[in-house]
């Protein structure tokens, strides 16, 4: 070839290159779902049938406790009728971290948020808003709600270890994926198919971690990357999954991005990672803020999302702009000194369930029962309450399909 040639065919090269990346997705826009990036997203897994995997079902969890037994019942709603599906619960052992105490080593979980919601003792998270409860409890399950992860603590209450129980079994019924001694392993998820539970963990170096343990063989530790400790809660999501540690985690109808929230990050939507960790300075360089959010809902379309704001009405906001749509939504019309705070969206984004109670106390009704109400989206009509007498103050939305 001569120098020329070769000089050609160098240029020709460069702008081959030039012209494949200019067809590639912006930082904004994120991945195109599909197989070349099949973690984008939970689409890629098979659910068996059941009345919780179908369309148009609402899913509700509640956390139960008596003399003897703890437990953590999950129901399956039909959301016109309000007729009960099927429930399925889920026995909590005797050395699962369910409550915190005194003289023990606290414990970081989303099972210790649910069950202690009416409790007098405080969340192990900084914020118990519903907007945040919601996400983090949802993440104790798989896709089917099959399995809870838990985190079961010693008897002497100095080392923690990640777990995970069946529906359906009894108290002794519960697998304990590691007794090292020594183990600080907190924030216990279930990936999306339950075949992982994957936790915070802190080395015998003090390195703050993130990782998994297959719910099957001999379940050894998978280090899946770095953490900020056990403040905050993970949400996994994806195919293989991802886990992201931060707060009010929505991922959108497409997969390519997600709503979250952590200490000193700027934004509300990022775009879906392909490895796991905390949100960092990093992620928040692309992030996107939504204008006047409090509490993030989920989203109502593949680029909107409903947010509760600083006057305790709901609004969709643009998820790429940031900018408020359309007319504020308030689910409250009458002042009585109660607030609303967001549950679930509907999977075709026209409604969404709140809990309306007073300040600091969810009971909004006597003798325990919740106030739960059905609004639009778009703020047409009035908001319908729900009609299921079962649903109690301590009662949380995890999912309308």
């Amino acid at each position: 070839m001569t120098g020329k040639a070769a000089v050609l065919a160098a240029v020709l090269a460069v702008l081959g290159v030039q012209g494949c990346g200019s067809s590639q997705p912006t930082e904004e826009e994120g991945p195109e779902p599909g197989p070349s990036a099949p973690y984008w997203g939970n689409r890629g897994y098979a659910l068996p049938d059941s009345p919780f995997t179908r369309e148009d079902t609402v899913v509700t969890v509640t956390c139960s406790m008596g003399a003897r037994y703890a437990g953590v019942n999950v129901q399956a709603w039909d959301p016109e009728r309000w007729e009960l599906r099927e429930t399925r619960g889920f026995f909590i052992p005797v050395d699962a971290a369910f409550t915190n105490y005194p003289d023990v080593k606290n414990v970081t979980s989303p099972l210790v948020d649910l069950c202690g919601v009416s409790s007098d003792s405080p969340s192990p998270y900084a914020v118990d808003d519903l907007e945040y409860l919601t996400p983090r409890v949802r993440a104790l399950f798989d896709l089917a709600y099959t399995r809870m992860a838990v985190v079961l603590r010693d008897t002497d209450g100095r080392a923690t270890h990640a777990g995970y129980v069946e529906s359906e079994g009894n108290a002794d019924d519960f697998v304990r994926l590691s007794d090292a001694e020594g183990d600080d392993e907190q924030n216990a998820v279930m990936a999306p198919d339950g075949r992982s539970v994957w936790f915070t963990y802190i080395t015998a170096d003090g390195e703050r971690r993130i990782g998994s343990r297959s719910t099957e063989g001999e379940h050894r530790l998978s280090d899946e990357g770095p953490a900020i400790g056990h403040d905050l809660p993970l949400t996994v999501t994806g195919k293989p999954p991802r886990a992201v540690q931060a707060n009010m985690v929505h991922l959108a109808p497409d997969g390519r991005r997600l709503t979250a929230t952590a200490p000193k990050i700027y934004g509300h939507v990022f775009r879906t990672r392909d490895s796991s960790g905390p949100l960092n300075a990093a992620s928040g360089r692309s992030a996107r803020l939504l204008s006047g959010c409090v509490g993030i809902v989920g989203w109502v379309a593949d680029e909107r999302v409903l947010c509760r704001t600083q006057s305790g009405n709901f609004r969709t906001v643009d998820a790429r702009s940031g900018r408020a749509e359309g007319n504020a939504v308030a689910a409250i019309r009458e002042d009585d000194g109660r607030v609303a705070e967001g549950m679930v969206v509907s999977a075709d984004g026209e409604k969404f369930i709140v809990s309306v109670h007073l300040p600091n106390d969810r009971s909004g009704r006597p003798l325990g029962l919740g106030d739960f109400r059905v609004v639009s989206t778009s703020g047409e009509g009035v908001a319908v309450p729900v009609s299921a007498e079962s649903l109690t103050s301590d009662t949380v939305f995890l999912e309308w399909r």
